[in-house]
């Protein structure tokens, strides 16, 4: 064999050596990256995904593929190397271009951007937590769809997990959920390498981590990193437990065979170096020269393993074809859940779903919310022990429990964080289009779940209600100040706050048909004003993010005031009083900036009238309106912590009536501040 090893190993060494050596050699090509955790999970990684992983890498959009989460992302090395020896489109020039510019193989694993990968991982916790939301995606579709013969979403979601993984508090919540449900379809092998980056785990991480999830209802082996077949028989108990979820406490040592960075924390994040690479490959007979070998025998090794798979996928494609043409029903119902289908009248029928009289937008919308779901099959969601409050139950469906997985609605209680991560699993496994519900106050637990999200361009919906200090009396704790601007700040990130119930169904119908990243909907706690829309508002107005609501009875404003959600109504209170005065006003509803400043330069002005002064009003802090109004501009809101106190107190505290904006506006034309 050309550029043979010194010692001749047999085919599977050689195969687990060559997932080592590339690691290796492309971290250290990339002076960047973390090399100990792939060449320490080498062997767990080959037994998994030689003896369990169904695939098909001509196929890797198959629906009935497992899914594989690197939760610990940092170690993408072990993904990519595998995804090339198994046939993926990942060339050994991928592997070379690791962590550069435009390259295939990021520094962390990125959906959409390499094949293969089901899901982006890197921020710790997060890729354990997103497979128990696909583990629960993949339960509603078998719930759904299952026969006695075939299920055709019988795959189950195969998770490796890091030491870090497990001390972030993500992992907690979703892997409570995950044992509380029994979701007997994920396994999660978890690398017990006893390493961080500061140094040993015992640093600050001393408990029994197989206890912990035994105490959630898991079921926990342990097992010897290296033994082949005591691997081998953990994870094939693991996948005849049907009813608990299966963590493996895989006991591994980072930079295996590394003489000197064994076991170190140097090998966490840094690159070996070529002197310790050199003396790793020889400790384990490889030629260190040429880098990137992949000996012939493991290329046809590897191939021969996908020839294998393959009868494994024709298997299941000629159950899956008898399935559909058994159930013709069930098999219509498959493609246009798949399809994400929605209506084309869907905005029509939820406008009109709407109550004839106005309330608090978490009101309307829940009307609303009950023809989406009855409209849109695959809506489903829930809230963070808050549905009393976000009012955002399906009432036609059932709940999703432990052996019921059929129904739509979900409990996944206090956990906020758990939350986002889980509705990120539902959306990236698909069909679903998932929402999840809190106070606005909360969507802080979930700002690294709904950042990944817009990253993956997820059609996840958030619904966060008790969206200003007009909650009221439970005080500035539970009153959000800071957060709309922060959620407008997130790139892909659609935030929508609707004035009134036409807006309230308007934003439902906006966040239901978007597939190119996630929406948030910002609703009140209590009752909005009803709104002088002069002509019935449609989407096309609604979708630019703002537009005139009420014009200045010349015509030609002098003054701009905009507004969003309860705003609104006293904004076009205001605007009556400077009318009176003889100021031409005009009110604009913006209930998302974000998709405002996506509109032609030639509409936001038309819209603005930018020979006008202009105001803008919310309660919340002001720092996101400053584009707006521009720096001679106007901007009242909070720049405090709200207070404990009824609504209609907070609102003439903190000058927020529509008389209080109009005297405000008024001192600000005539030169005051």
């Amino acid at each position: 064999m050309a550029n043979a090893p010194a010692v001749q190993n047999d085919v599977q060494t050689l195969a687990i050596n060559t997932i080592k050596t590339l690691s290796m050699d492309a971290v250290e090509k990339a002076k960047s990256g973390h090399p100990g955790t792939p060449m320490g999970l080498a062997d767990v990684a080959y037994v998994l995904f030689t003896k369990f992983v169904r695939l098909n890498p001509r196929e890797p959009a198959w629906i009935g593929r497992d899914r594989f989460v690197l939760s610990a992302g940092h170690a993408c090395m072990l993904q990519y190397s595998l995804l090339h020896l198994f046939g993926y489109d990942v060339t050994l020039d991928d592997l070379k271009a690791f962590r550069q510019w435009d390259s295939r193989t990021p520094g962390h694993p990125e959906f959409g951007h390499t094949v293969g990968v089901e899901t982006t991982t890197g921020p710790l916790g997060q890729g354990i937590s997103t497979a128990a939301g696909m583990a629960i995606a993949a339960k509603m579709l078998a719930a759904k769809f299952a026969t006695p013969e075939f299920s055709p979403a019988d795959h189950r979601i195969f998770v490796i997990a890091s030491d870090g993984d497990l001390m972030e508090g993500v992992a907690s919540e979703a892997g409570s959920l995950a044992g509380h449900l029994g979701l007997g379809n994920l396994v999660v092998l978890y690398d017990d390498n006893k390493i961080t980056i500061e140094g040993e785990t015992s640093l600050a991480f001393s408990e029994d981590v197989g206890r912990r999830f035994e105490a959630y209802g898991w079921h926990v082996q342990r097992v010897d990193g290296y033994d082949h077949a005591a691997i081998e028989k953990t994870i094939r108990a693991a996948c005849e437990e049907t009813k608990r979820p299966s963590l493996i406490v895989t006991r591994t040592h980072i930079a295996k065979d590394a003489p000197t960075k064994h076991d170190t924390a140097e090998a966490h994040g840094s690159p070996l170096g070529a002197d310790e690479i050199a003396a790793t490959k020889k400790a384990i007979g490889w030629p260190v020269e040429p880098t990137f070998l992949v000996p012939p025998e493991v290329r046809q090794h590897f191939t021969e393993i996908v020839s294998k798979k393959k009868v494994e996928f024709d298997r299941w494609q000629a159950g899956f074809q008898s399935w559909r043409g058994k159930h013709a029903d069930l098999a219509k119902q498959w493609e246009e859940l798949h399809a994400r289908a929605v209506p084309a009248d869907l905005e029509a029928q939820l406008l009109a779903a709407l109550p004839p009289a106005t309330d608090a937008t978490r009101i309307l919308s829940n009307k609303v919310l009950q023809k989406a779901a009855a409209l849109v099959p695959t809506l489903c969601g829930g809230s963070a022990d808050l549905e009393p409050s976000t009012k955002t139950r399906i009432a036609s469906s059932g709940s999703f429990e432990a052996g019921e997985f059929g129904g739509r609605n979900f409990h996944f209680g206090i956990r906020e964080h758990g939350m986002g991560a889980i509705l990120n699993g539902m959306a990236v496994h698909g069909p679903w289009i998932p929402y999840g519900a809190t106070f606005l106050i909360f969507s802080d637990y979930m700002r690294p779940p709904m950042r990944l999200a817009a990253i993956m361009k997820l059609p996840v919906i958030y619904v966060y209600t008790h969206d200003s200090i007009f909650l009221g009396e439970d005080g500035p704790t539970h009153q959000p100040i800071e957060q709309l601007a922060g959620l407008r700040s997130v790139p892909n990130l659609v935030t929508l706050r609707p004035a009134d119930g036409p807006e309230t169904a308007l934003a439902w119908a906006f966040a239901v048909r978007r597939r190119t990243g996630p929406t948030a909907l910002a609703l009140t706690r209590q009752k909005v004003a009803t709104l002088p829309h002069a002509t019935p508002l449609d989407a096309a107005t609604f979708n630019r993010g703002g537009y005139v609501l009420a014009e200045a009875s010349s015509g030609k404003p002098a003054l701009v005031i905009v507004a969003t959600g309860s705003e609104v109504g006293p904004a076009c209170e205001a605007r009556t009083i400077l009318e009176k005065q003889g100021v031409a006003t005009r009110v604009v509803s913006m209930p998302s900036t974000n998709l405002f400043f996506e509109q032609p330069d030639a509409y936001r002005d038309a819209v603005l009238s930018r020979a006008a002064k202009i105001v803008a009003v919310e309660a919340a802090a002001p720092d996101s309106w400053w584009r707006v109004v521009g720096r001679d501009g106007l901007v009242i809101g909070m720049r405090r912590f709200g207070a404990s106190a009824p609504a209609n107190v907070l609102a003439e505290k903190f000058g927020l009536t529509g008389p209080q904006i109009a005297a405000q506006i008024t001192t600000w034309l005539a030169g005051g501040k």
